[in-house]
């Protein structure tokens, strides 16, 4: 099973997996909810999670689901951080998980079912880790191997993490570095393994959505198939807002900028940038920098409005100008 490489049995892989960002908006579009209680957090603005209150002033409960074909070649891997980028939409909104549900594809004729299992196992020990419990879910027979989670967590509907919330004026802090798109493009390609990169994909955002509760946040998204560009859009206009990028102030992990030169660029980063360009004043920042900012992550960090201790600021919210992006 060593030999196996995970990588070589999906269409893309991670959230670059993703249905492209304009696609995707005209496709869920007048899609409403309807049902009791106070849906807090919907589709509207493309938040990480949804949050509806039932009859508490205290008490919110919050629900997501997310899922992708390999990103790394190692199962137990893969599981881990396919269950970390789940996980990583309640946070996201400033909620705790509480119990999740394994959503898994497999090619049981084609692929070992002890590399299923090992997925499954990757995806136990990241829920372990966030004190989540994880009680069964769903399986199918599926031509390309698929994992992730639904999770169901709580949070204080009085302090939540929005997308539409943000205010000219803010500093805009960033939790992990980006550049995790282009290694695992290039480890899909040569099958070169990148530990820095693993360990980014398997933090949970834990720490970081309670840092910025603790810090008085209240707009923050998380960055993953859509690029830092991408989120970062969708937040400023949801705030009515322009986001200013310091490009210099952005951490990398190492190996980004030789991959990206060497071009190891998924077409889900392209279609990102592509999106973006026309609302974005990127000056004369060179395509290669552009595409980084744009890139596809895979259980990324926290974009968070305000200043979090210990995290790195990299750029702020102003008022609204011609252009809902500027680069610097």
């Amino acid at each position: 099973m060593n030999n196996i490489r995970l990588t070589q049995y999906g269409n893309g892989g991670g959230c670059s997996c993703k249905i492209p960002p304009d696609e995707l908006e005209s496709l869920v579009a007048g899609l409403g909810s309807a049902g009791p209680g106070e849906l807090l957090v919907g589709i509207d603005h493309g938040d990480d999670a949804a949050v509806i209150r039932m009859g508490t002033d205290s008490h919110a409960t919050v629900a997501t689901t997310d899922f992708f074909t390999p990103v790394v070649d190692d199962a137990y891997d893969f599981g881990r951080i396919a269950a970390t980028n789940a996980l990583s939409d309640v946070y996201a909104v400033g909620g705790e998980p509480d119990i999740a549900l394994n959503l898994l594809g497999w090619p049981r004729g084609v692929l070992p079912l002890e590399l299923a299992r090992e997925v499954l196992r990757g995806g136990f020990a990241a829920t372990q880790a966030a004190g989540c419990h994880l009680a069964g879910g769903h399986s199918i027979d599926d031509p390309h191997p698929k994992y992730g989670l639904a999770v169901t967590g709580r949070a204080d509907p009085r302090r939540l993490l929005r997308v539409d919330a943000g205010a000219p004026g803010i500093p805009l802090t960033l939790t992990k570095p980006l550049g995790i798109g282009v290694l695992n493009t290039r480890h899909k390609a040569t099958g070169e393994v990148f530990p820095e990169a693993v360990a980014v994909m398997t933090t949970l955002n834990r720490d970081a959505s309670r840092a910025a509760l603790a810090a008085g946040a209240v707009c923050a998204t998380d960055v993953t198939g859509f690029g830092l560009l991408g989120h970062l859009y969708k937040l400023a206009r949801a705030s009515g807002v322009t986001a200013v990028i310091d490009s210099a102030a952005v951490p990398y992990v190492a190996g980004a900028r030789e991959a990206v030169r060497d071009g190891f660029v998924s077409g889900g980063s392209r279609r990102n940038l592509d999106w973006v360009a026309p609302r974005c004043d990127f000056g004369d920042l060179p395509e290669t920098e552009r595409l980084l900012l744009a890139d596809a992550q895979t259980s990324g960090g926290l974009l968070v409005a305000g200043e979090v201790p210990g995290f790195p600021v990299i750029g702020e919210l102003v008022v609204r100008r011609e252009a809902t992006l500027i680069v610097k």
